[in-house]
């Protein structure tokens, strides 16, 4: 064990990052998911395309990335869970509630999460077998949906269960390069069809008279929702990084690599949307049912097809993993269980949890049909609850506990010790960790204060 000047511990027998390519792989594809792949191209559609990029893109620069630094800081410093990470950088704070809602966030997300994952892995074997599917029919039938769902669960289980650097880094190193290649498989077929200039064009040339103050809360929760900020997981993944390695850089690359797969979605999508004259703002629908109906009139749709849906479900999964891990984390640390027991135990339980939000695509007709919070459908009223109002509050706490209450210098000592620029004074006296902190205390509060508030009707702008 070593010892930190606070007095918090970290434990080398919870398991570590091999290597920092290793973290980065990992925490990167815990990052990329179907936010980057699936919202991320409809959000641009919905929403202006190329100005909503440039949004987005100064959305992550401003706002996730020093969101990131955060947790990753307050996890390596604590070497703890998302509970741990504050009760033992500051004995009896309130703010422990924060770790509380990180795992519910990340075990609830999960539970329906999977479930959608679960859909891609449909998809991708009926493309392979040339066989036509209707979204609503597929999603309405539990004898397919059910099965998918619990076969995602397994693999996440399966792999969580060994371990951090045996478990979650060995399949991250596998699965993150593949991932790449099937992207960089479909873009090449998409841009190199009739017609797709028109695509390429929509997306890269930006409209900025398009930019309004909705444009900017839907950029800036993208953002949040693409980086994995807000869920506890960077804080999990920061507890299992070594004194050695860096999290600024470490950071910078893990939200390079989530944002660049991001771009590369639009990429596969929107040249091949154009192509075939259908419509980019198609929202949701855009990866449901736009796009099988694409595949099906290009040459070899079925492999670019089953590739698409492939590399949707790797994604998926590499984020499914790290949404396990922290409740499993949790259970390790905490309770002193078995991470094979935990794993199981906790992704057995998320498969229970879920069976309401597989079922409410038209599964069970009072599922599908119920109402809250102005959403209908279970699963979208789980998605508005745990995916973006309880994210939001988590990074709205996580901000104002290590800016205001445990201190920035805390953190800020754990980003230099592996990093002596961040510190370092290098435009007119202000160092990068004096920006962070400015950040930190101010700007990140504030901006994510007047999201919440957005969440429930308040308009600013």
């Amino acid at each position: 064990m070593q010892s930190t000047s606070e007095g918090v511990t970290t434990a080398s027998t919870r398991g570590q990052w091999g290597s920092k390519l290793g973290f980065i792989l990992a925490a990167a594809g815990s990052a990329v998911g179907l936010g980057n792949i699936w919202r991320f191209p409809y959000m641009t559609g919905e929403n202006g395309g190329a100005a909503f990029v440039v949004v987005y893109l100064l959305c992550v620069l401003l706002i996730g990335l020093p969101l990131m630094f955060n947790e990753l800081a307050l996890g390596r410093r604590s070497g703890k869970d998302v509970i741990g990470a504050f009760r033992v950088t500051k004995p009896g704070t309130p703010f422990v509630i924060t770790g509380v809602f990180c795992l519910a966030c990340c075990f609830f997300v999960l539970s329906y999460y999977a479930v959608i994952a679960g859909w891609t892995v449909g998809y991708a074997i009926a493309s392979l077998l040339h066989t036509k599917v209707e979204f609503e029919r597929f999603a309405a039938r539990p004898e397919f949906v059910l099965p998918l769902f619990g076969f995602f669960i397994l693999m996440t289980i399966l792999i969580v269960q060994g371990g951090v650097e045996k478990g979650i880094e060995k399949w991250s190193k596998v699965l993150m390069p593949v991932l790449i290649v099937l992207c960089g498989v479909v873009i090449i077929r998409s841009v190199t069809l009739e017609g797709a200039g028109a695509g390429i064009k929509y997306y890269l040339h930006p409209d900025f008279s398009k930019i309004n103050g909705d444009v900017v809360m839907k950029a800036l929760g993208q953002a949040f929702f693409s980086l994995s900020v807000g869920w506890g997981l960077m804080i999990t993944y920061g507890s299992y990084m070594s004194k050695r390695q860096d999290i600024v850089t470490g950071g910078i690359w893990v939200a390079g690599m989530d944002t660049f797969v991001a771009i590369m979605g639009g990429f596969m999508v929107f040249p091949a949307v154009f192509a075939f004259g259908l419509a980019p703002d198609a929202g949701t629908a855009l990866t449901f049912k736009t796009l099988p109906s694409v595949f099906e009139q290009m040459p070899a749709g079925q492999l670019v097809g089953a590739a698409f849906f492939l590399l949707l479900g790797i994604a998926a999964l590499t984020s499914t993993i790290s949404m396990l891990e922290v409740p499993v984390a949790w259970l390790v640390d905490e309770k002193k269980w078995s991470r094979k027991k935990s794993a199981w135990l906790v992704g057995g339980a998320a498969f229970v949890v879920g069976l309401p939000s597989a079922l409410s695509v038209g599964g069970v007709e009072w599922l599908t049909k119920v109402q809250f919070l102005g959403k209908t459908g279970f699963l979208d009223i789980m998605d508005h609850i745990f995916g973006t109002a309880i994210i939001l509050l988590i990074c709205l706490l996580c901000s104002v506990y290590v800016g205001w209450s445990w201190g920035p210098k805390h953190a800020v000592e754990e980003m230099s010790a592996s990093n002596s620029w961040f510190a370092r004074p290098l435009l007119a006296g202000l160092s990068p960790a004096t920006v962070w902190v400015w950040f930190i205390r101010i700007v990140c509060p504030l901006i994510v204060s007047l999201m919440l508030l957005n969440m429930f009707g308040v308009k600013f702008f």
